[in-house]
């Protein structure tokens, strides 16, 4: 490909923000897209895959506090109680169905509903109820589809299933996170108007690095192994002082889970917080953290510019996946990359349906 070809196709993805101001960069990272077509005729209304997602950061639910969420289609309700533990449940109350996220309020180690104070554990069973004599004894017991939660990499993590089925994994903790001689996150967010599974194969889709990127990608390895997915990448840099060699080391624990550490010029490690709040929505927050001795000199410029690259980057692919319909029958070539693989071990998370990823191939 000439390098007219690599601009051209570069300049046609980035115009839509090509002469935005960091702040309206900002704002449009969040906004929504307007006049994007429905659901289903974008092919969406596919499962939710089973996994850890984090919910919000640790820093985001203090002691004592209660906010609303919507994940997953669902409203749900988080809380922190007066010992900081934290749980979550379906925001509707078993008595009248009042949002318990909106005015609810921590009481020692429930939640009390804001409607009539009905205080729930944080199995969903309800333990007291200020004016009656007695708890009926069908809401006694835990709700049907419970959320168990964990705290890790200063995130608050959920589990999802569409059954309610127990944990199947842990949630893997990098040791960064909690290193007093690494950085706080620096957080950059998105909303993304796609389904999850078309995020996640755009890291195996390694022709479009060159199209959307302008950036042909390199040689990697990648490693299957059960839940996890790992890709390695060795490659190098140019600067004053010579060729710096540095590796890139990508891990997806689930389809909910997965940090990129980078060596070499810029120290960094990259926790990616996705998780879909509708069939159509995927709200991604990126985390960086870098050695705080980088912050200095010349290896914090090159920090610097390392976070706005992979930044730029997920712009121009929300370009595409904003509008993306998803084809249950892709067209794959030769040089697309594993993209039927990843399907494969992508399609062991959807509890709902089994099924091969199947194609026509031009190869």
């Amino acid at each position: 490909m000439t390098e007219a070809t690599l601009a051209r196709s570069t300049v046609a993805v980035a115009s839509a923000f090509a002469d935005m101001t960091a702040e309206e960069r900002s704002r449009w990272r969040m906004a929504d897209v307007p006049g994007r077509s429905p659901i289903g005729n974008r092919n969406l209304d596919i499962p939710f895959p089973f996994g850890w997602y984090p919910a919000l950061l640790s820093s985001e639910l203090k002691n004592g506090e209660v906010r609303p969420l919507r994940y997953f289609a669902r409203d749900l309700v988080i809380w922190r109680s007066d010992s900081g533990t934290v749980r979550m449940l379906d925001a509707f109350c078993r008595h009248l169905g009042a949002h318990m996220g909106h005015g609810g309020r921590v009481a020692g180690e429930y939640l009390e509903c804001p409607f009539h104070a009905w205080r729930y554990d944080g199995e969903g069973a309800v333990r007291e109820i200020p004016y009656a004599k007695s708890v009926p004894l069908h809401v006694r017991k835990a709700c049907d589809h419970p959320w168990p939660v964990v705290e890790a990499n200063r995130m608050i993590w959920f589990w999802y299933h569409p059954f309610g089925a127990e944990p199947q994994w842990q949630v893997e903790e990098f040791p960064e996170t909690s290193d007093p001689a690494w950085t706080d996150y620096e957080i950059h967010e998105w909303r993304v108007f796609s389904a999850l599974q078309n995020m996640a194969e755009n890291s195996v889709d390694l022709a479009h690095f060159q199209f959307v990127h302008g950036t042909p990608f390199p040689a990697s390895e990648m490693i299957w192994d059960g839940i996890k997915r790992v890709s390695i990448i060795d490659t190098g840099m140019n600067t004053p002082r010579g060729r710096v060699a540095s590796r890139i080391e990508a891990k997806m624990i689930g389809p909910g889970q997965s940090a990129t550490r980078f060596t070499g010029l810029a120290e960094t490690l990259l926790v990616a917080a996705i998780t879909p709040v509708e069939k159509d929505e995927v709200r991604v927050r990126f985390c960086f953290t870098q050695p705080k001795a980088q912050n200095e000199g010349i290896s914090s410029m090159a920090a610097k510019a390392f976070i706005h690259e992979v930044c730029r980057q997920l712009d121009q692919d929300k370009i595409i996946w904003d509008r993306m319909r998803y084809l249950e029958r892709p067209i794959v070539c030769d040089g697309d990359g594993p993209i039927l693989r990843f399907r494969k071990y992508y399609n062991q998370f959807y509890a709902e349906w089994v099924k091969e990823p199947s194609a026509k191939s031009t190869a």
